[in-house]
Protein backbone atom coordinates (compact mmCIF):
# COMPACT_ATOMS: atom_id res chain seq x y z
CA UNK A 1 0.00 0.00 0.00
CA UNK A 2 1.29 3.14 -0.59
CA UNK A 3 1.29 6.10 1.71
CA UNK A 4 0.75 9.74 0.47
CA UNK A 5 0.54 13.06 2.48
CA UNK A 6 -2.38 14.73 2.35
CA UNK A 7 -3.24 18.59 2.66
CA UNK A 8 -4.90 19.68 6.24
CA UNK A 9 -7.01 22.42 7.16
CA UNK A 10 -4.28 23.36 8.99
CA UNK A 11 -2.20 23.34 6.43
CA UNK A 12 -4.50 25.03 4.42
CA UNK A 13 -4.73 28.20 7.19
CA UNK A 14 -1.09 28.66 7.16
CA UNK A 15 -1.38 28.92 3.15
CA UNK A 16 -3.92 31.32 3.80
CA UNK A 17 -2.27 33.86 6.31
CA UNK A 18 0.85 33.60 4.37
CA UNK A 19 -1.15 34.55 0.97
CA UNK A 20 -2.70 37.22 1.93
CA UNK A 21 0.13 38.63 3.68
CA UNK A 22 2.12 38.87 0.51
CA UNK A 23 -0.88 40.45 -1.04
CA UNK A 24 -1.03 43.05 1.83
CA UNK A 25 2.38 43.68 1.04
CA UNK A 26 1.93 43.95 -2.67
CA UNK A 27 -1.21 46.52 -1.92
CA UNK A 28 -3.66 43.86 -4.05
CA UNK A 29 -6.49 42.75 -2.00
CA UNK A 30 -6.87 39.05 -3.35
CA UNK A 31 -9.66 36.01 -3.58
CA UNK A 32 -7.47 33.18 -2.71
CA UNK A 33 -8.59 28.95 -2.99
CA UNK A 34 -7.11 26.57 -1.88
CA UNK A 35 -8.27 22.77 -3.07
CA UNK A 36 -7.11 19.18 -2.09
CA UNK A 37 -5.48 16.66 -4.50
CA UNK A 38 -8.51 16.21 -6.00
CA UNK A 39 -9.52 19.86 -6.68
CA UNK A 40 -12.77 20.13 -3.43
CA UNK A 41 -12.29 23.47 -1.65
CA UNK A 42 -10.57 23.06 1.79
CA UNK A 43 -10.58 27.17 2.34
CA UNK A 44 -11.47 30.27 0.42
CA UNK A 45 -11.09 33.63 1.45
CA UNK A 46 -12.22 36.97 0.13
CA UNK A 47 -10.14 40.14 1.26
CA UNK A 48 -11.94 43.44 1.74
CA UNK A 49 -11.50 44.99 -1.82
CA UNK A 50 -10.96 42.00 -3.96
CA UNK A 51 -13.16 41.83 -7.31
CA UNK A 52 -16.57 40.30 -6.31
CA UNK A 53 -15.62 38.67 -10.48
CA UNK A 54 -12.59 36.63 -9.32
CA UNK A 55 -14.68 34.73 -6.60
CA UNK A 56 -15.08 32.02 -9.17
CA UNK A 57 -11.93 32.88 -11.41
CA UNK A 58 -9.92 32.32 -8.23
CA UNK A 59 -11.70 28.68 -7.04
CA UNK A 60 -11.43 27.54 -10.64
CA UNK A 61 -7.54 27.95 -10.90
CA UNK A 62 -6.90 26.33 -7.52
CA UNK A 63 -9.27 23.50 -9.13
CA UNK A 64 -7.53 23.48 -12.22
CA UNK A 65 -3.81 23.06 -10.45
CA UNK A 66 -4.64 20.60 -7.89
CA UNK A 67 -6.29 18.17 -10.36
CA UNK A 68 -4.47 18.45 -13.10
CA UNK A 69 -1.11 18.81 -11.49
CA UNK A 70 0.36 22.06 -13.40
CA UNK A 71 0.52 25.66 -13.27
CA UNK A 72 -2.38 27.13 -14.72
CA UNK A 73 0.42 29.57 -16.32
CA UNK A 74 2.06 26.28 -18.06
CA UNK A 75 -1.76 25.18 -19.71
CA UNK A 76 -1.85 29.11 -21.01
CA UNK A 77 1.18 28.61 -22.73
CA UNK A 78 0.35 25.76 -24.77
CA UNK A 79 -3.28 26.79 -25.08
CA UNK A 80 -3.74 29.03 -27.54
CA UNK A 81 -4.48 28.32 -31.34
CA UNK A 82 -2.64 25.60 -32.86
CA UNK A 83 -0.73 25.07 -29.29
CA UNK A 84 -1.47 21.40 -28.25
CA UNK A 85 -3.62 22.16 -25.61
CA UNK A 86 -6.05 24.45 -27.62
CA UNK A 87 -9.39 24.34 -26.22
CA UNK A 88 -9.07 23.14 -23.16
CA UNK A 89 -9.95 25.73 -21.38
CA UNK A 90 -13.74 24.70 -22.21
CA UNK A 91 -13.45 21.47 -20.77
CA UNK A 92 -15.07 20.66 -17.40
CA UNK A 93 -17.75 22.93 -18.46
CA UNK A 94 -15.57 26.33 -18.55
CA UNK A 95 -13.74 25.36 -15.37
CA UNK A 96 -10.20 24.55 -16.90
CA UNK A 97 -8.13 27.67 -15.88
CA UNK A 98 -5.53 28.99 -18.34
CA UNK A 99 -4.39 32.46 -17.22
CA UNK A 100 -1.44 32.35 -13.99
CA UNK A 101 -2.28 32.56 -10.61
CA UNK A 102 -2.68 28.67 -10.09
CA UNK A 103 -0.10 26.78 -8.89
CA UNK A 104 -0.09 22.97 -7.67
CA UNK A 105 0.84 21.58 -4.63
CA UNK A 106 3.36 19.08 -4.29
CA UNK A 107 4.71 17.13 -0.86
CA UNK A 108 7.49 14.87 -1.13
CA UNK A 109 6.99 14.74 -4.90
CA UNK A 110 3.18 14.18 -4.31
CA UNK A 111 0.50 16.00 -5.38
CA UNK A 112 -1.32 17.38 -2.11
CA UNK A 113 -3.37 20.55 -3.78
CA UNK A 114 -3.69 23.58 -5.19
CA UNK A 115 -3.49 27.18 -4.34
CA UNK A 116 -5.19 29.70 -6.95
CA UNK A 117 -5.41 33.40 -6.63
CA UNK A 118 -7.28 36.72 -8.79
CA UNK A 119 -7.83 40.15 -8.45
CA UNK A 120 -4.26 41.64 -9.32
CA UNK A 121 -2.16 41.02 -12.48
CA UNK A 122 -1.35 37.54 -13.56
CA UNK A 123 2.13 37.76 -11.94
CA UNK A 124 0.95 39.18 -8.98
CA UNK A 125 -1.69 36.28 -8.91
CA UNK A 126 0.99 34.14 -9.23
CA UNK A 127 3.10 35.90 -5.98
CA UNK A 128 0.78 35.57 -3.71
CA UNK A 129 0.32 31.85 -4.75
CA UNK A 130 3.81 30.94 -4.24
CA UNK A 131 3.76 33.26 -1.00
CA UNK A 132 1.30 30.53 0.47
CA UNK A 133 3.19 27.79 -1.25
CA UNK A 134 6.48 29.18 0.50
CA UNK A 135 4.91 29.05 4.17
CA UNK A 136 4.05 25.30 3.80
CA UNK A 137 7.04 24.12 2.83
CA UNK A 138 8.78 25.90 5.56
CA UNK A 139 6.81 23.77 7.84
CA UNK A 140 7.83 20.48 6.44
Amino acid sequence: MKRVPKLTLDDAKLMMIAAEKKAMKIGVDMDIAIVDDGGNLLLFQRMNNARITSITIAIDKAFTAGAARKSTRTYGEVSGPGGPAFGINSSIQGRFMIFAGGLPIFIDSEPVGGIGCSSGSPDQDEKVAQAGIDALMATL
